[in-house]
């Protein structure tokens, strides 16, 4: 059980790698979590770094809830763990990875809200639900330019496509434990939507 725990604390560290920190950090010499929302994501690097930041920094965070998910398959090759347990492990880390986004190590354990990461574990799982969840994102963002908003109506959308796509109980159960802890994660935002103060995506902006 050794190699496998060592594997849960890699996933963590990956999903805990400070995207946005490190990147406004090197180019911009500010603390993103310091202007905007405070958040240390995607979304608030939108707004407070525009267009090419925000693209770099969301394409990492994907990346890392990718990398994290397929270290289960690295356990499977080498006869750590059976193929029934397989996907056991990809859900373990891929949320391992998502905790680490949220508190990650490197920074204080001030991160984001896991939103990017997550789609990352979705890619690597279930393709076909990550391309619908993506567009419901993007539809939503492109409309009302709330990324809180894309994020909160692709996190609901998560549970019912795994229910109408998917045969396995557990993806289903992960889907919905997801949506619920994004869902959370966006309280505030959800308060601010409602109020007509959330913050707008300015694409325009350089």
């Amino acid at each position: 059980m050794g190699i496998p725990f060592l594997f849960f604390i890699i996933a963590y560290l990956i999903g805990a790698i400070p995207t946005a920190v490190w990147y406004g950090q090197y180019f911009f010499k500010i603390d993103v979590r310091q202007h905007g929302s405070g958040n240390a994501g995607a979304s608030n690097v939108f707004r407070t770094l525009g267009k090419k930041a925000g693209i770099i920094v969301m394409f990492f965070d994907i990346l890392k809830g990718i990398i994290a998910t397929l270290l289960a398959f690295l356990l499977f090759k080498f006869n750590f763990i059976s193929s029934p347990n397989l996907p056991y492990f990809q859900l373990a880390f891929g949320l391992i990875a998502v905790i680490g986004h949220v508190f990650p190590v490197y920074v204080g354990f001030r991160g984001g809200k896991g939103v990017a990461t997550m789609m990352g574990v979705m890619i690597a799982l279930v393709p076909m639900v990550s391309l619908i969840c993506g567009l419901i994102f993007i539809v939503v963002v492109a409309l009302s330019k709330y990324t809180s908003l894309g994020s909160i109506l692709a996190a609901v959308t998560f549970p019912i496509a795994i229910f109408l796509t998917e045969t396995q109980p557990i993806y289903f159960w992960f889907s919905l434990i997801c949506a619920v802890f994004i869902i959370y994660k966006h309280r505030s935002n959800i308060t601010r939507i409602l109020d007509g103060t959330e913050n707008r995506l300015d694409w325009k902006k350089k």
